[in-house]
């Protein structure tokens, strides 16, 4: 009995990196799948209430299609005016950077051509104008998937409506019943976390973007949309989204320390406030993942999709634990991708008892 569970352990196991492995193969096709999928639970309320109100399907579907291009134009929009941005104020960035790193060393016993041949100018230039031909690159690359990505989405939306009548024409009634109320539970929450992940991330993103403007710290905007997006990544994402507005501040208000320090501590105040205090209190512990799980997963879809695998991980994990939380046999799984809190609390208040 060991052996043959010990067999079937690594079977799974090995089964799971060969699917993995064919689904990094096939990212071309399946990331944006996965993106059309995670979306529709987005966009899925929305065509069923049209369609409730008798609005046909097709135009409930093309109506938030067009929703949902309109506010891609808008971040394309911002996202080119904020890199504009940032390649006009660059040089002169970049000579303040010679004005650092020149009084850094002066105090160092470095041969009077080392220094001279110092120059963050020409050193750096090259690499932001190569940079941009990177990002111009990723953007058409972008465009393309997102075409596949709305073709992918417009077909789920069109059979959203009608497939609890399916499930009840395939199943027998009460299995009818079980089965829909499932994947309707389902749906509900992966929907309810995407939305108030989107909420406090763009609440993140609102409250940086004050902040540095009160602090005069430039670009923002940018910052605040960069904490945006690097918030679906837990932990590691606000950290990496704190350290490009705190090296702008040290580099524009040289040789001051105190805008810099005043940065950091408020971006500190404003991540940890809403990653441990805010999204717990509203998501609850259900939905909280455990760290390891969140690592493995970061480490995971990383591997498979890179940068946008990695901000996809968390809502891909968190969808998985809700769907196992709603299958009598893999609810085990989902207890042990949870942080386990709400078990402790219990148990405690159990025993105080």
């Amino acid at each position: 009995m060991k052996r043959s569970s010990l067999m079937a352990g690594l079977l799974s196991v090995l089964v799971l990196f060969a699917v993995a492995t064919a689904f990094k193969a096939a990212q071309t096709v399946v990331l944006p799948l996965m993106i059309a999928w995670l979306l529709s639970y987005i966009c899925g309320p929305v065509v069923n209430w049209l369609v409730h109100k008798r609005v046909p399907l097709g135009l409930s579907v093309f109506a938030v299609l067009v929703l949902v291009l309109f506010v891609c134009y808008l971040g394309g929009v911002f996202l080119g005016g904020r890199v504009r941005d940032v390649l006009a104020e660059s040089p002169k960035y970049l000579q303040q950077l010679n004005v650092i790193y020149q009084d850094l060393v002066s105090g160092l016993d470095l041969p009077e051509d080392y220094l001279a041949d110092i120059n963050w100018t020409q050193q750096v230039y090259p690499k932001i104008a190569s940079a941009s031909v990177t990002l111009a690159g990723f953007m058409t690359n972008f465009l393309g998937k997102l075409m596949l990505v709305l073709i992918f989405l417009v077909f789920m939306l069109l059979g959203k409506p009608y497939f609890k009548y399916k499930v009840a024409a395939a199943f027998p009634a009460e299995r009818a019943t079980v089965f829909t109320e499932m994947t309707a539970s389902i749906s509900k929450q992966i929907g309810q976390y995407l939305v108030v992940k989107v909420a406090i991330s763009g609440t993140t993103g609102v409250m940086v973007w004050v902040v540095l403007s009160l602090l005069k710290v430039e670009f923002a905007l940018t910052w605040g949309a960069l904490s945006f997006f690097l918030n679906f990544i837990p932990s590691i994402g606000s950290i990496i989204a704190s350290i490009p507005p705190v090296l702008l501040a040290i580099v524009q208000y040289y040789p001051s320390v105190w805008t810099p320090v005043f940065t950091a501590l408020a971006l500190l105040v404003i991540q940890m406030t809403m990653g441990n205090v805010v999204e717990p209190k509203i998501m609850g512990d259900s939905l909280n993942l455990s760290p390891v799980v969140i690592l493995l997963s970061l480490i995971f879809f990383g591997w498979m999709w890179g940068i946008t695998g990695a901000l996809l991980s968390v809502p891909i994990a968190a969808a998985i634990k809700i769907v196992c939380e709603n299958i009598d046999a893999l609810k085990p799984i989902s207890i042990l991708m949870g942080s386990g809190k709400s078990l402790w609390k219990e148990t405690h208040e159990t025993q105080g008892k």
